[in-house]
């Protein structure tokens, strides 16, 4: 018998019926209708949005099975929501939206032994004085393996991230280490790994969080007196995600901290998850022993998306936010945004807003105007290698003359004009860019900046090198 979109949703109804209560049964799903079946796809009406957002809320996971005993693992849903039309016209519009199939991450009560200690443990997360055995996971539920496409660019984080997820702690992929370029994607596998580990195993006690957040925790309990605590609570977590772990640089104290808890998960069994912008042999200012377990596990580099998968990631966007766009306009955005895919998104986020705000139709020119504003409007990621190799290349160096000892007047005012624009355009710290900067100390990069700013208001020439350093590294 050929299946309809009624006898479908008929079917769902029965299964969802046994498995609710009679009044949520009346009040959430009797309102429904089937409007449609397209291949795997099940397109049902809702009231209001309100109504949309409650479904996605309390009852996601109850429409997921259902419609996967009807249409199959590949089976999705699509909302189709009336919505009263606000310019004057009587008749009522529809707007369409998909269903994430996520719901948020619940939070997760975790056993700790107070062994009749006062003050009891302390958790960094809860303000002094309330009490609260619940830790929220942190995690983002949108960033899924779902809407993670792999490409070539991909493959062996997003594999690796996988097999983390199926098996936390038992696999020999620990720590991961996940690193790349800004707007990668690394932030999203993070979270997706632990997205999937909660789906799995509920009991596990998975912790998001940002290597800056951990430092300022760190550095909170030391000034109450509750290092202890502090250690011990990190201690309890069975998967712990630790972002931007390069933030850890120059930070002896915390990455001492950070060495001990690392120790005790990775010796219990736990799973550890890190991401940074560079390869451990890469790192600045990390203590050895801690880069040494950083390369225990598995190091995955995340490339520039290739563009197979920037139409993929296109697609995706336009189908989350119910837009349908021309193809010729997916295949414009994807040739000229290349970079990454942050970026990417943000193109193709800006021209569905001018489409839907001004009213204006989508076309290949709207499309350059869009592209072309958002290309020059992204400020590029400067690292300091590049701020060494640009200062070398305007004085006719090359970067070891740069980073040399010698005292020649010239190298050393290339030395420290390097210092003085890595201090401006990146966020490192004055240790860090000493050590890249041919491995000199914080105070002498302190030293470089007040001379740069001295030399700058007494010497026009030296004004014009600044200057023109300055235009080459803002391009």
């Amino acid at each position: 018998m050929t299946k309809t979109a009624q006898s479908v949703w008929e079917n769902c109804l029965v299964f969802i019926k046994d498995n609710i209560q009679d009044q949520a049964y009346k009040t959430w799903f009797e309102p429904i209708r089937a409007v449609e079946l397209t291949d795997n796809a099940l397109y049902i009406q809702v009231p209001s949005k309100f109504f949309y957002e409650w479904l996605e809320e309390h009852y996601v996971k109850l429409l997921k099975v259902a419609l996967t005993k009807e249409l199959g693992n590949s089976a999705k849903l699509l909302y189709k929501i009336k919505m009263e039309n606000t310019y004057g016209n009587k008749q009522p519009f529809t707007e369409q939206l998909p269903s994430a199939h996520r719901a948020p991450v619940k939070p997760q009560e975790v056993d700790v032994p107070l062994q009749n200690k006062n003050p009891e443990l302390k958790n960094p997360f809860v303000i002094p004085g309330i009490r609260n055995l619940k830790i929220e996971s942190q995690l983002n539920a949108n960033y899924s393996f779902d809407n993670f496409f792999e490409g070539d660019s991909n493959r062996l984080a997003r594999s690796a991230g996988m097999a983390v997820a199926n098996k936390p702690g038992g696999t020999s992929f620990n720590p991961l280490l996940i690193f790349g370029g800004v707007g990668l994607g690394k932030t999203h596998l993070a979270h997706a790994i632990g997205v999937e580990i909660k789906d799995k195993y509920p009991e596990k006690t998975v912790l998001y969080i940002s290597a800056e957040i951990f430092t300022q925790q760190y550095i909170d309990s030391v000034k109450r007196n509750t290092r202890n605590d502090f250690i011990h609570f990190y201690q309890l977590i069975d998967v712990l995600i630790i972002d931007d772990v390069q933030f850890l640089s120059g930070k002896t104290g915390t990455q001492d901290v950070f060495f001990h808890i690392f120790n005790h998960l990775h010796q219990n069994g736990k799973q550890v998850i890190l991401t940074s912008d560079k390869a451990p042999v890469d790192m600045q200012d990390i203590e050895q022993r801690l880069l040494s377990r950083f390369k225990w596990g598995l190091s995955a580099e995340l490339h520039q998306p290739d563009y197979e998968t920037r139409i993929s990631i296109l697609n995706n966007i336009l189908y989350r936010d119910g837009v349908v766009m021309p193809d010729e306009i997916v295949e414009y955005v994807a040739k000229n945004i290349k970079s990454n895919v942050r970026e990417l998104e943000g193109a193709i986020i800006s021209l569905i807003a001018q489409s839907s705000f001004n009213h204006r139709e989508v076309t290949i020119e709207l499309a350059k105007q869009v592209v072309e504003k958002f290309v020059k409007n992204v400020k590029r990621e400067i690292s300091i290698d590049y701020i060494q190799k640009v200062v070398s290349d305007y004085f006719q160096l090359d970067v070891d003359t740069l980073q040399s000892k010698t005292r020649k007047r010239h190298v050393v005012q290339a030395r420290q004009l390097a210092m003085f624009f890595a201090k401006k355009f990146t966020k490192a710290s004055l240790a860090n860019i000493g050590s890249q900067i041919g491995d000199r100390d914080h105070a002498t990069v302190l030293h470089a900046c007040k001379t740069v700013d001295n030399l700058v208001t007494t010497d026009k020439q030296f004004r014009k090198f600044v200057d023109d350093i300055n235009k080459k590294l803002s391009i």
